[in-house]
């Protein structure tokens, strides 16, 4: 069992090392691009042309980011037939589906890339005749292995986690002012848990929900959470490098630019190599940050969050404090768990592929 766990680390790992640098990208040019927005009705404004294009050059990083991390984890397990299913399917689980705005996010990318992966190394050993052998790889393989998963993900799960969504919403809705503590610990930790996934949407949109109800208080929380998770493991690498390889420390850069304005997915590749030690770290510090931000009733009036909305948030030093405790308690809960990096991954090559029997 622990060789199988360890097997499904490094398929996980290989994933998180192509998926790195998109992130970066995204990141880095998203962070330059908001930086010289304004705070508005839909979140931060970006009016200078160059700078919506630079916006627009970070937006595919970020696009790329999901189908990169399972599409990469279907080609460690499968080799390169495994990359185009995993690619496909993991752009679906970050795509909305249909009338219900399903969203999967990255964790969901992560079990159909390797649900793709297992698939293909299925399907490799397959018996066919010689005459079709050829076109095997680059026919057969994809299309069968990218219908089979994604069609099984849209009619099997989608729906579900839809229905999930809803009745989460529902109960979002009827906590509000019942007790303002208790629903700023279950937002802060809905939107570290999954970094812009569909729980973090869930959030969100009860924010929103609030605000058009002249109720700018939860958006205040949400602005909190929403930034702690990336700024807290920016922090982290910085405070402890030795814990950290060298794309992850990278990373980290990135992430405190993320991190500052207000843009949560600083902290997935963080997450998807160490999901175990990262996200109850991630979810004690955005929550410890949104309790702080309740009990000193801070408001946010844009739809955004993070240090670069700082002008339409009242009670300001607040703002900044709960923030800060926030990022803190992320950085020291994750070094504290943990453990030093003992071998780095040469960033030219993928980690070696191993194959999980099905």
């Amino acid at each position: 069992m622990k060789e199988f766990f360890k097997i499904l680390k490094n398929h996980l790992m290989t994933g998180v090392s192509y998926m790195i640098p998109a992130v970066v990208v995204g990141g880095i040019c998203i962070a330059a691009a908001l930086a010289t927005g304004t705070p508005g009705e839909n979140g931060m404004e970006v009016t200078n042309p160059l700078m919506n294009n630079i916006l627009s050059i970070g937006t595919a990083g970020f696009t790329m980011m999901v189908p990169v991390l399972a599409g990469y984890i279907a080609y460690s397990i499968a080799g390169k037939p495994g990359l185009v299913p995993g690619m496909i399917v993991g752009y679906i689980a970050n795509t909305p589906i249909g009338d219900s705005e399903v969203k999967a996010g990255f964790l969901g990318a992560i079990v159909l890339g390797f649900l793709a992966g297992c698939f293909v190394q299925w399907v490799k050993t397959w018996r066919v005749p010689t005459m079709l052998r050829p076109i095997m790889p680059i026919f057969i393989i994809p299309i069968t292995s990218s219908l089979v998963i994604g069609l099984g993900y849209i009619y099997l799960l989608a729906k579900p986690i839809g229905y999930f969504m809803t009745a989460m919403t529902e109960t979002l809705k009827q906590m509000n002012g019942s007790s303002l503590i208790l629903l700023a610990v279950i937002l802060g930790c809905m939107i570290a848990f999954d970094m812009g996934g569909p729980i973090n949407k869930v959030a969100c949109m009860f924010a929103f929900g609030m605000m058009a109800e002249g109720v700018y208080t939860i958006m205040g929380i949400i602005a909190i959470a929403i930034c702690t998770p990336p700024l807290g493991l920016g922090l982290a690498t910085l405070l402890s490098k030795k814990k950290y390889n060298d794309q992850e420390r990278q990373a980290g850069k990135a992430a405190l630019a993320m991190g500052m304005i207000g843009i949560t997915e600083g902290a997935i590749p963080f997450a998807a190599a160490d999901p175990f030690r990262v996200l109850p770290s991630i979810m004690v510090g955005s929550a410890t940050g949104a309790v702080i931000g309740a009990l000193a009733k801070v408001t946010d009036h844009a739809p955004h969050g993070g240090p670069i909305v700082l002008l339409v948030v009242n009670h300001k030093l607040w703002y900044i404090g709960a923030i800060l405790a926030g990022t803190v308690v992320t950085a020291v809960m994750v070094n504290a768990l943990k453990k030093d990096v003992t071998k780095e991954v040469p960033e030219e090559e993928p980690m070696d592929q191993q194959s999980i029997s099905v």
